[in-house]
């Protein structure tokens, strides 16, 4: 970076002894970057984009500068094991924009959110397109660019303030001083995870191993152990990856497990079964003077689940050391041993110190189905079959409940297996071969899954939005719809239900791109506004309550299942229909443990 591109110092923009500012990487140039990331199609391509970035980076900025970029895109504002959250909420941005660029929050904004899908999206557009908000930001050649290290405190300011007031004036600090793009990036990045552009923390590791050249297989293993991209690249371009190994309480990627592709082509007899237990994945961290939870995306789950927290403090204390379990959190009724519907948890979920009253309407347990770490050993390089030795040994010592594994044959038997766990009223079959080792943070055919969609809806498509990476150049990702034309509720003639972007070939995908355009009513950016023409047949894994929409619903894992170009809008399913289907499957009564004996699911301590 010559003198005449060096950002001056701003806020925690120089260092300690040093008179002259430190050269810093500009936020803008990195946005810029992250816009044609999301524009690129291919993870080679994307690769190779992002790898001369962090070159880029190292000639004209810092270490900690690399560091932060490689934060930003894969998890965001925060380092995911620092437990901050910063986020605004999404009506707070949509009405201080509205403000900001004088327009109606209700006729205005709203509808522009629901046509893009995205508010951070609509908030770029109208920042770009609005003659009122061009006018009060400065002008880019008088504004002194905010860098990575800005954009770093003004987060962790965010993540400080209490007060929504507070909140609002660094809002109105970025309104002011960063472009329509910096904007879009900050407020996707204060949301937390993934940024959307098609540059995941997959990418970003292998991405890693390139332009450090250093081993993936070491760079996967310190991801898992330190549970941080940005502290995993740290050591690597500090040249310190020897240095990653385990510790308590930083949260281990989770092993994932692939769709079953072929049951015909599985080895039974060097595989093991259990039952998919339809509750949410949950580790366990214990040692002598402290519990901790975390969440598949690896948050804290502490707070919420407090009564599994007494359980495991019981069990640490039974067998002395310490521990790091997999399993899940599941709704439990104790005095009848059955698992409770999905829909109960959800009570529970979300819910920091939740009251004694919520704890006994909805009681919980965690099943324990894998050991990780036991007395701060490792235990993730052992093959499965040695850890779920030591698994068992551990759960009856200290009375902890734990999945049932059991073998079949034959593909007859493993077909029985899987009816029988779906009258259990669980989700179908985890499939697992005994000689695997915990592939953490992947995403592995050693483990595989077999369920049944939980139902199908006929619905149609209001939006189309463009996709990105391989899909880029075309609609790919849509919005669709139940009919709401007859619901004295609504005055409109459809509500959306979910968003869908996968279970349709490439050649479908084509012939929808060439039929959408025939109804295409408006567009905005990358999102089209449809007139209902368009059925699909969406199946989903399950329906669940959510009262931040409009349907009081959202479906779990919704993808095609075909679309119906033989139907119109008069055929698509009403919201009654997935009221009837939500309420039929709360109702459904599964079987006490008791009575299936040695066909149980979940083995519970004895008493």
């Amino acid at each position: 970076m010559g003198k005449s591109e060096q950002v001056s110092s701003g806020p925690g923009n120089s260092e300690p002894g040093r008179s002259e500012p430190v050269k810093r990487y500009p936020f803008r140039k990195y946005c810029e970057v992250l816009d044609r990331l999301e524009q690129t199609r291919g993870t080679k391509a994307k690769q190779t984009l992002f790898v001369e970035l962090l070159r880029d980076i190292q000639h004209h900025g810092t270490l900690e500068d690399e560091v932060l970029a490689c934060r930003f895109v894969s998890e965001g504002a925060f380092d995911p094991t620092s437990g901050l959250t910063g986020r605004l909420g999404a009506r707070s941005q949509g009405m201080w924009v509205s403000e900001y660029c004088e327009i109606d929050y209700d006729k205005v904004f709203k509808p522009c959110r629901t046509a893009t899908g995205s508010g951070s999206e609509t908030i770029e557009l109208l920042l770009t397109n609005m003659p009122h908000s061009g006018s009060k930001q400065a002008q880019p050649d008088t504004r002194t660019p905010w860098t990575l290290h800005n954009m770093d405190t003004s987060f962790g300011l965010m993540a400080q303030a209490k007060k929504s007031e507070d909140k609002r004036a660094l809002f109105d600090q970025w309104l002011e001083t960063l472009t329509p793009l910096e904007i879009k990036m900050a407020l996707r990045m204060l949301g937390g995870g993934s940024l959307r552009i098609g540059f995941e923390a997959r990418s970003l590791l292998q991405t890693l191993a390139k332009v450090s050249g250093s081993s993936l297989e070491h760079i996967r293993y310190a991801h898992m152990v330190l549970g941080s991209v940005s502290e995993t690249a740290r050591i690597v371009f500090e040249d310190r990856l020897d240095e990653a190994s385990f510790s308590m309480f930083r949260p281990i990627a989770f092993m994932l497990a692939s769709p079953v592709e072929s049951l015909e082509a599985l080895p039974w007899a060097s595989v093991r079964l259990e039952e998919k237990l339809d509750g949410i994945r949950c580790q366990v961290h214990a040692s002598v003077d402290r519990v901790e939870l975390y969440s598949r995306d690896l948050n804290p789950l502490t707070q919420t689940f407090p009564d599994v927290v007494v359980e495991m403090k019981r069990a640490q204390s039974s067998l002395g050391g310490s521990f790091v379990l997999d399993g899940e959190v599941l709704a439990f009724d104790p005095s009848t041993k059955r698992i409770l519907p999905f829909l109960d948890l959800q009570k529970r979920l979300g819910v920091k110190k939740p009251s004694s009253t919520l704890m006994n309407d909805v009681p919980v347990i965690f099943v324990a189905y894998d050991l990780l770490v036991l007395d701060e050993k490792e235990a993730f390089s052992q093959s499965l079959e040695q850890r779920r030795s030591q698994l068992t040994s551990v759960c009856e010592k200290a009375n902890l409940p734990y999945s049932h594994q059991f073998e079949v044959a034959t593909l007859q038997q493993c077909q029985r297996a899987f009816e029988q766990a779906l009258n259990h009223g669980n989700e179908g079959l985890m499939i697992k071969q005994v000689d695997s080792h915990y592939a953490f943070g992947q995403r592995s055919h050693h483990w595989q899954k077999l369920k049944e969609p939980e139902g199908a809806l006929d619905t149609i498509i209001m939006y189309a939005h463009a996709g990105s990476g391989k899909r880029g150049g075309t609609y790919s990702d849509f919005t669709l719809g139940v009919s709401v034309a007859n619901d004295d509720r609504f005055s409109e003639s459809f509500i959306p239900i979910g968003k869908a972007y996968g279970g349709y070939t490439n050649a479908e995908l084509r012939r929808l791109n060439q039929e959408l355009k025939k109804l295409v009513v408006e567009k905005f950016g990358p999102t089209l506004l449809l007139r209902p023409g368009l059925v699909v047949e969406l199946e989903f894994d399950s329906i669940q309550a959510n009262k931040r929409t409009k349907a009081g619903y959202t479906l779990r894992f919704p993808r095609f299942r075909s679309i119906r170009w033989d139907l119109g809008p008069d055929d698509v399913d009403t919201l009654q229909e997935v009221e009837r289907l939500a309420q039929a499957k709360s109702m459904l009564t599964r079987p006490s443990m008791d009575t299936l004996a040695d066909k149980a699911p979940i083995i519970l301590p004895n008493g």
